[in-house]
C-alpha cells in the first residue's frame, strides 16, 4: 500500500457558516429575527442573534494562513479561506488534501448548539436550529452527494422538542447528532439523573451516533492561572475529553442503551489505556462501599463497546492502538482549525502509519468511520475515486501556498504568552469594534 491509495476520511471539521445561511429559511412570524452578521467600524464582522453579538466570523479558520502572522485573527471573511464557508471551495480543498468524506461541526452556534441553549426567546431558538439542522443537510451536505456526512444539533432544553427532532432528522436519512461534554454547562440536568433517557433511548432506537466535542461545556481547558503560559491551555484542551468519558462510563445511559455509539471527538487517544485500568481498578477497589454495580461489566468492556476516539495528530495513540482497540480510532483534519493537518494531511498521517498492515491503515482512515457513523461512503463515488491520488488529481489547480495578511502577529510584540495576557487582548478587540457599520 502507497500514500496515494489511501481513503482518508475526517470525521471532526468544521464550518464557518456563510453570511446568507437563514435567508430564505424563516417562517414569517420571524421574518427579520434571523442572525446576521454585522460589520463594524473597525472592519470586524461578527454575528449578531437576538440583538447581540455572539460570535466573531473566523477566529480559528487559520488554514492557509502564514504561521509566523496568527495571533486571535481572523475576523472577516476575506481574511480565510473560501473553502471555510463555501461548500464548493470546501471540496476543492479537500481534494488537493486528499480527503474523501467529512464530519463537519458548525461554528457560529457552537460545537453543539450551545448558543442555541442559551438563547432567551426558545421559540425563535428551535427555529433557527431546525434551519440550521435543515441548511446543513441540505446545501452543506447536499450539494456534492457522498462528499459531507450529515449532522443535526439537538433543542436540548426541551426533552420533547429533542427527540422529535431526533425523529426528523432520522427520517431525513441522518444518522449522526451532537451532544455536549457536559449538560450541566447549561443548567440542564446531569447525565446521572434519568432526564435524558428518552432522548438516548430515541437515539438508540434510530441506530445514530453520538458525537461529543471538546470545549462543548462553556469552554476549553482552563490553566492553573492567568499567569499560566498560553501553552498551558493548548497543551490540556484535548486531554479535558477523559472527563466526559469517565462521567459516562459510571452513569446509567450506558447501561440502558447497550448499542448506543459515542464518538468523542478531538480529543486523541493515547490518555484510553491508564483511563481502562485506573476506571476498572477504581470500581474493583471501591465499588464495596460506592455501591456502584454495572450490571456485570467492567469500565472498560464499556468503553470498548460504546466509544471511538478521533484524533489529528496521536503518535503514541497509533503506537498502542492494539491497546486502544483497532476498531475504535478514526482520524480526523480540523480544518480550518490551528492544530489542523491541512494541506498535508496524507503526508504527516501516512508518516505514523506506513508500516502497519493494510488492513489497519483502511481502518484508522476509513472502514472505523465508516462503521461507526453508519456512512454508505461509496454509493456515490467509486472507492477508487476516492483514493488521495484520485481526489489531488481533481485538485492540482488549488493554491495552497500560505496566503499573506501583510503583517505580523498581533501578539509578537507582548512575548511570551500568559493565560491573562490572551483575555485582555480579546477584551481590547471586543473594545475596538467601535459602532456597527452595516450587515452583510
Amino acid at each position: 500500500m502507497q500514500l496515494n491509495d489511501m481513503i482518508m476520511i475526517s470525521v471532526d471539521d468544521h464550518i464557518i457558516e456563510p453570511p446568507d445561511l437563514f435567508m430564505g429559511r424563516m417562517p414569517a412570524k420571524f421574518a427579520g429575527q434571523e442572525p446576521r452578521v454585522a460589520r463594524f467600524e473597525n472592519g470586524d464582522e461578527r454575528w449578531l442573534m437576538e440583538g447581540k453579538k455572539i460570535a466573531s466570523v473566523g477566529p480559528s479558520a487559520v488554514a492557509g494562513r502564514n504561521k509566523a502572522e496568527m495571533g486571535v485573527e481572523p475576523m472577516r471573511y476575506e481574511q480565510i479561506r473560501k473553502g471555510c464557508w463555501d461548500i464548493d471551495a470546501r471540496i476543492d480543498d479537500m481534494n488537493v488534501n486528499g480527503v474523501f468524506a467529512s464530519l463537519n461541526f458548525s461554528s457560529m452556534p457552537g460545537f453543539a448548539g450551545e448558543r442555541f441553549f442559551v438563547g432567551q426567546d426558545k421559540e425563535l431558538m428551535l427555529v433557527l436550529l431546525k434551519a440550521y439542522n435543515d441548511w446543513h443537510l441540505e446545501d452543506w451536505a447536499g450539494t456534492h452527494p457522498g462528499r459531507m456526512i450529515p449532522m443535526a444539533l439537538l433543542p436540548l432544553w426541551d426533552i420533547d422538542l429533542a427527540v422529535a427532532e431526533v425523529e426528523r432528522m432520522a427520517r431525513r436519512g441522518v444518522n449522526v447528532v451532537t451532544f455536549p461534554e457536559q449538560p450541566i454547562a447549561y443548567g440542564f440536568p446531569s447525565i446521572h439523573s434519568g432526564h435524558w433517557d428518552r432522548l438516548f433511548a430515541a437515539i438508540t432506537a434510530q441506530d445514530m451516533t453520538v458525537t461529543i466535542h471538546i470545549g462543548t461545556s462553556g469552554g476549553t481547558a482552563q490553566p492553573p492561572s492567568l499567569d499560566s503560559p498560553a501553552d498551558v491551555g493548548n497543551t490540556l484542551i484535548n486531554i479535558q475529553i477523559v472527563e466526559p468519558v469517565a462521567d459516562l462510563l459510571f452513569s446509567p445511559i450506558l447501561r440502558k442503551n447497550p448499542t448506543l455509539r459515542i464518538a468523542m471527538s478531538e480529543g486523541c487517544m493515547g490518555w484510553v489505556p491508564f483511563l481502562k485500568e485506573r476506571a476498572d481498578a477504581a470500581y474493583r477497589n471501591h465499588k464495596f462501599w460506592t455501591h456502584q454495580d454495572l450490571g456485570g461489566m467492567l469500565p472498560s468492556e464499556l468503553l470498548e463497546r460504546h466509544f471511538l476516539f478521533c484524533f489529528h495528530e496521536d503518535n503514541f495513540g497509533l503506537r498502542i492502538r492494539h491497546e486502544i482497540g483497532i476498531t475504535q480510532i478514526a482520524w480526523e483534519c480540523d480544518f480550518p482549525h490551528c492544530d489542523s493537518t491541512w494541506p498535508r494531511s496524507p503526508e504527516q498521517l501516512w508518516e505514523s502509519v506506513h508500516d502497519f498492515p493494510k488492513e489497519e491503515i483502511d481502518l484508522i482512515t476509513h472502514g472505523n468511520a465508516i462503521r461507526f457513523l453508519k456512512w454508505d461512503a461509496f454509493r456515490h463515488t467509486p472507492r477508487d475515486a476516492a483514493t488521495v491520488g484520485a481526489l489531488r488529481e481533481l485538485a492540482r489547480h488549488i493554491d495552497v501556498k500560505p496566503k499573506s495578511m501583510g503583517g505580523q502577529s498581533p501578539t509578537r510584540a507582548m512575548g511570551a504568552l500568559s493565560t491573562g495576557d490572551i483575555r485582555r487582548f480579546m477584551i481590547e478587540a471586543e473594545q475596538s469594534l467601535g459602532r456597527q457599520v452595516e450587515l452583510l
